[in-house]
């Protein structure tokens, strides 16, 4: 009952942000700027501050909806996990900030972001009460063993 209630609630200011972003990419694509330029030398992918911006927002909307939904939740956490580190950092740079106002309101946007990372990552590894991947492939492997162990022991009777 809790996953229900606190997923959507967790994913509204991804959709919300993600959509905005998306419509409205405005004073984000000069932020955006520095890093879609080091992602264009790293990927070869263009240059383009603006699209990093929408695809960015567009990223976090599909995302939430997946985690609101509880459609495929660890991914989606996991997703919007990636994608709200460079936001942060890039975005929300309170260190840089001259005007004591301007550090402080930057300052709480990177530590609401980093509450928000923290839930994200939550979701992302959550099984909601089911064993993990880690955890059934240790048990698939523990139970191939037991199983050889046993094929061996029964062909052994065989042949005897």
């Amino acid at each position: 009952m809790i996953r229900r209630l606190a997923r959507p609630m967790l994913a509204a200011i991804f959709v919300s942000g993600g959509l905005d972003a998306l419509r409205h990419p405005g004073g984000r694509v000069e932020v955006a700027a520095p890093v879609a330029e080091k992602v264009a030398d790293l990927t070869g992918a263009p240059n383009d501050p603006e699209m990093l911006v929408r695809a960015n927002g567009a990223l976090m909307a599909v995302s939430g909806l997946m985690l609101a939904t509880g459609r495929m939740p660890r991914l989606a956490g996991t997703v919007l996990a990636a994608s709200l580190v460079p936001t942060t950092v890039v975005g929300h740079a309170f260190w840089k900030e001259e005007e004591a106002g301007a550090r402080t309101m930057q300052r709480i946007q990177f530590f609401k972001n980093l509450g928000l990372l923290g839930g994200v990552m939550l979701a992302a590894v959550d099984t909601a009460g089911k064993p993990g991947i880690a955890w059934r492939a240790q048990n698939a492997a523990k139970v191939a063993k037991r199983e050889a162990r046993l094929a061996k022991a029964q062909a052994k009777l065989a042949i005897h």
